[in-house]
C-alpha cells in the first residue's frame, strides 16, 4: 500500500499519512495489536488485580506489573512501523515528502491506537477486580486520572519505539532492540530494586514515572503495609519457655480490633516522597513522561532525515 504525497504543503501530508495508517490498521490487520494487548493484560491484572490500591505490597506489585504491561503494548505498537516501509520513505522523501509530516501523521495515528489500548486495559482491570481510586488528584474523577496516566505510559513508550524504528535499517535489527529496552525498562524503575548509586538512570525511563504516578494516585502513602502482620502470625506459635509471647499480643491486637491500626502503623514506615499523592508530584509525573515523548519525536525527525543516505 504505497502511495506518492501529492501536496507539498506539511499539513496536507500529515492528513494524507493519517489516513493511509488508518486504512493500513484495517487492511493490513495492524488492528491485532488491540486483542494482543487485551491479551496481556488479562493474564498479568488477573493475577495481582485483587490487592492493587489495597495495600502497599499489592500497590507496588500491581503498578509495575500494569506499567510493563502499557510498555510492552506500546513497544510493539510502533517497533517496526517505519523500518518496514523505509524503501517507501526514502522514494517519497526524495519526492517532496516532508520527514516532520509523516513522523507527527504516526503520532497522531498512534495516540489513537494508544488510547483505544488503555480503554482496553482499564476495562479488563476492572473485570480483574482492580479497585480504581474514585477520587483523582488532577481531575475529579479518579478513572481520568489513571486514563491519561495509562495513555502516557503507553504512548511514550509507543514513540520510544517509533524513535527506535526511524533509527535502525531492518524490522530484524528493530526487534533484536526491543528486548534491551524492556530489561532497561523493568531494572531502573526504581519501583522493585534498590538501584543505590545508579538511582539517576531511573529519572530517564518511562517506567519509573509510570509507576510513581500509579502509586500516588493510588494512595500508596495511606495504605496498609500487611507484610509485618502476615510474617508476625507465621511465627506466632514460637514456644520461649512454656509461653507463646507473639500468640498473645496477636490475639490481644486482634481481641481490640486494632488489626487495621497495626496494618496502617506499620505501612507509615514505607512512605515514599516519590508516590505523595500531591497535584505537583502528578505534573512532575506527566510532564516527565510528555518530556521523553517530545525527545523521542525529535531525535525519529532528526535520524529519518538521513534515510536518502541508505546504501541498501
Amino acid at each position: 500500500m504505497t502511495e506518492t504525497v501529492k501536496y507539498r504543503g506539511r499539513l496536507s501530508q500529515i492528513g494524507i499519512y493519517f489516513k493511509k495508517f488508518l486504512r493500513m490498521f484495517v487492511y493490513q490487520s495492524d488492528w491485532k495489536v488491540l486483542p494482543i494487548g487485551a491479551i496481556i493484560a488479562a493474564l498479568v491484572t488477573f493475577v495481582i488485580g485483587s490487592n492493587m490500591f489495597v495495600t502497599q505490597e499489592g500497590t507496588t506489585t500491581g503498578t509495575f506489573a500494569l506499567t510493563c504491561v502499557c510498555i510492552w503494548n506500546g513497544l510493539f505498537n510502533s517497533i517496526q512501523v517505519v523500518c518496514r516501509e523505509r524503501d517507501i520513505v526514502k522514494r517519497e522523501h526524495r519526492a517532496g515528502m516532508h520527514i516532520s509530516s509523516y513522523v507527527v501523521a504516526h503520532m497522531l495515528y498512534q495516540l489513537l491506537l494508544c488510547a483505544l489500548q488503555t480503554i482496553v486495559t482499564i476495562l479488563i482491570c476492572t473485570l480483574a477486580g482492580v479497585h480504581f481510586p474514585e477520587v483523582g488528584i488532577i481531575f475529579p474523577a479518579g478513572i481520568a486520572d489513571v486514563f491519561v496516566t495509562i495513555l502516557l505510559v503507553t504512548y511514550s513508550a509507543d514513540l520510544m519505539a517509533l524513535m527506535i524504528s526511524c533509527i535502525v535499517k531492518t524490522t530484524t535489527s528493530a526487534m533484536t532492540v526491543v528486548p534491551f529496552l524492556l530489561i532497561f525498562q523493568l531494572i531502573f524503575s526504581g519501583g522493585l530494586f534498590d538501584l543505590g548509586s545508579a538511582s539517576l538512570i531511573s529519572a530517564a525511563t518511562i517506567s519509573h514515572w509510570g509507576m510513581n504516578a500509579l502509586s500516588a494516585l493510588g494512595q500508596f502513602n495511606s495504605l496498609p503495609m500487611v507484610s509485618l502482620w502476615n510474617m508476625l502470625v507465621q511465627f506466632k506459635d514460637i514456644d520461649l519457655f512454656g509461653y507463646k509471647p507473639l500468640l498473645a499480643i496477636l490475639q490481644d491486637i486482634e481481641k481490640n480490633d486494632m488489626v487495621t491500626d497495626f496494618t496502617l502503623w506499620s505501612g507509615s514506615f514505607a512512605n515514599n516522597p516519590d508516590y505523595a499523592s500531591t497535584v505537583s508530584n502528578m505534573w512532575v509525573c506527566w510532564g516527565a513522561m510528555i518530556l521523553l515523548i517530545v525527545i523521542f519525536v525529535v531525535i525519529s525527525i532528526i535520524a529519518l532525515k538521513f534515510v536518502d543516505r541508505d546504501k541498501r
